[in-house]
């Protein structure tokens, strides 16, 4: 079997990349970038006619499979290349499957727009363009889904968990992370939170982490 990961990890496509490093796969990374017109060439539509990264190609001895947006592709890849051990990132019970699933949903719907503003006006755009009243707009609005992400880790606090859906580092958390790590640049928004806080630290310091980031290097 080859697994194929098309896309760049200075975009949503970390997400795939990361999850695929967590597990210590063997993988084909297709270094292909947002910018340029990479995505619209014939070759790329045929895969994703949506013209976006990532895409997961899966060569499996029942066939080809393609999956693309990136919650879904890390997703799969958990699933169908991880193990359910309780030790990796892969879900190992129904609950770290729901949970998995839950906060991929939530922190797309809730948190990934105005995350992205965050940083776009905070760090990634130049100085000149850049409109810190819409970050600033963003970051009020971003107070909400916090305080329900920081509301459920107390919660697994007192349940003897340190992370999302278990007491190791999960599918879940990765997915969160891979969006909530957009707003390290919002110290100040940040400090709200601590338990959100020092869990995002932990995922981002994670050796996996900065593994997938270092492919657009090579």
């Amino acid at each position: 079997m080859t697994l194929s990961i098309h896309g760049i990890a200075a975009s949503r496509a970390l997400r795939p990349l990361w999850a695929a490093t967590e597990l210590g796969l063997s993988f084909n990374h297709v270094p292909t970038p947002y910018q340029g017109g990479a995505t619209r060439t014939p070759e790329f539509l045929a895969l994703n006619p949506n013209g976006h990264i990532p895409v997961v190609v899966d060569e499996r001895p029942e066939g080809e499979v393609v999956v693309w947006e990136s919650m879904a592709c890390a997703l799969y890849i958990a699933r169908h290349h991880g193990t359910a051990d309780g030790v990796s990132i892969a879900p190992a019970t129904p609950r770290e499957d729901a949970e998995a699933l839950r906060w991929s949903f939530w922190v797309m719907g809730e948190c990934e727009a105005d995350a992205l503003t965050v940083l776009m006006h905070r760090v990634v755009m130049p100085p000149g363009r850049r409109k810190p009243e819409l970050a600033d707009t963003a970051e009020r609005r971003l107070a909400v889904p916090l305080r329900v992400i920081e509301q459920h880790l107390a919660r697994q606090h007192e349940r003897g968990e340190a992370h999302l859906a278990a007491d190791r580092f999960t599918l879940a958390d990765l997915c969160v992370a891979s969006v909530m790590q957009w707003l390290r640049p919002a110290r100040g928004l940040m400090a709200g939170y601590p338990l959100t806080g020092d869990w995002l630290k932990a995922c981002v310091r994670r050796p996996a982490f900065h593994a997938a980031q270092a492919l657009d290097r090579r």
